[in-house]
């Protein structure tokens, strides 16, 4: 059986008839609702594209069966419905909003991977249509800001100017004779999609009639895949929610920094600058508090029997910021150990100056073994965080036990 692929010559075809080649049962199909029997029905011509070359399939129905999922499967395609259907004839209808969003996201693609290519040399390695963004992969050279900016607004041009979109048919060798962007080694007839003066792809994806359905390409951002470069676009209907959701974004962060949306991002940058200063005013002091409060904790800490001054304490809401300063303070006394533990987070540390002449590491290990936690550290310092916070007064009694044993 071979199934005639209607799409091929015509994408805006959302209704047909067609004859049930056959109808068998397949795997449950994984749905919104749990697992559900499925059948694979095979037709002699068929509307709806499969999933191929980074394009999802389409969806819709066949008679009164739900269309779940659209395969390949050698010349055939297999339509995965969720009852069965009896062999003759059938009507099927494609979900057009489905079909119609691929299609400008597919020509979108063509056209953005054209002028990365031509114009800055970079080469799609691969497309993924996703259902709110999607991506392709470019190989070479960072493809920075100004440059991504660049592709978009070249892109957008041809868009604006609403070139056609054809299909054409050739061989391998004829499509390169007419300059095909991508070079194939498949034999025989094949598919290819032409952007009127500005691309040639084989394709045997779903596309617009002319470039001006794609409506416009919104580039979002480029990350780094393996040894390509990743960007992440939009076009269409999608683009325009997307750039309706950015502006009402920008809009409620310059209502909360109270300036205009234009002066946002001075506004952020004043408010880095100003919180960087708190936070670096804030260490000092908190060294300084740390300094003071490890001074006095010594002081009045007696010294025990081996000439060690043991001081255990819980910290408890704001003075849980102490945690790391005063424990290196501490620290810094001879033969002084410090036991430290955040009552609301269950964070601990335990430090030691080396005349005390403890392990440090042994003592968290001793904790462990009565009170699940993470962490570690060195023979003079360790910090590690209870899985129960309710335990922290337990842990540092135990700790300090075992300490004077």
């Amino acid at each position: 059986m071979t199934t005639h692929r209607l799409y091929y010559d015509d994408s805006y075809l959302q209704s047909f008839d067609a004859r049930v080649l056959s109808c068998l049962p397949a795997e449950p199909f994984s749905s919104d609702s749990g697992m559900i029997p499925a059948w694979e029905v095979v037709l002699d011509q068929s509307a709806f594209y499969p999933t191929s070359g980074g394009q999802p399939n389409d969806l819709g129905c066949l008679g009164d069966a739900k269309v779940l999922a659209v395969r390949d499967d050698g010349e055939d395609v297999l339509h995965i419905v969720d009852r069965e259907l009896s062999r003759g004839s059938v009507s099927g209808s494609i979900d057009w909003q489905r079909r119609f969003d691929h299609m400008q996201q597919h020509t979108g693609q063509h056209l953005l991977s054209a002028v990365f290519h031509e114009r800055f040399g970079l080469e799609t390695v691969s497309f993924h249509l996703g259902s709110e963004l999607s991506t392709i992969d470019l190989r070479g050279p960072e493809p920075k800001s100004d440059l991504l900016e660049g592709a978009q607004r070249a892109a957008n041009v041809v868009i604006f100017e609403d070139r056609p979109v054809n299909v054409r048919y050739g061989t391998a060798d004829q499509l390169a004779a007419i300059g095909v962007r991508k070079q194939v080694e498949r034999q025989g007839l094949l598919r290819a999609v032409e952007i009127e003066a500005a691309d040639l792809e084989p394709c045997g994806g779903t596309h617009v009639k002319s470039t001006g359905q794609i409506g416009m390409i919104l580039v979002r951002r480029c990350t780094k895949i393996r040894q390509d470069w990743r960007v992440e676009f939009a076009c269409g209907s999608r683009a325009e929610v997307l750039a309706s959701s950015d502006f009402q974004l920008l809009r409620r962060l310059s209502e909360h920094l109270h300036c205009a949306p234009e002066d946002t991002l001075a506004a952020l940058e004043k408010s880095a600058t100003e919180r960087n200063a708190s936070l670096k005013n804030l260490r000092g002091i908190s060294q300084q508090l740390a300094e003071a409060r490890a001074d006095l904790l010594v002081s009045a800490t007696a010294v025990t029997a081996n000439g060690l001054r043991l001081v255990a304490q819980t910290l408890e809401g704001p003075q849980s910021e102490l945690l790391l300063p005063l424990a290196n303070e501490l620290a810094k006394k001879e033969n002084t150990i410090a036991l430290l533990v955040t009552e609301d987070s269950g964070q601990l540390i335990f430090a030691q100056h080396a005349s005390s002449g403890k392990d440090m590491q042994a003592l968290l290990q001793t904790v462990s073994d009565s009170f699940p936690l993470k962490g570690g550290g060195t023979k003079d310092f360790v910090r590690a965080k209870l899985a129960d916070p309710k335990h922290s007064a337990a842990a540092l009694a135990l700790a300090q036990k075992t300490i004077l044993r």
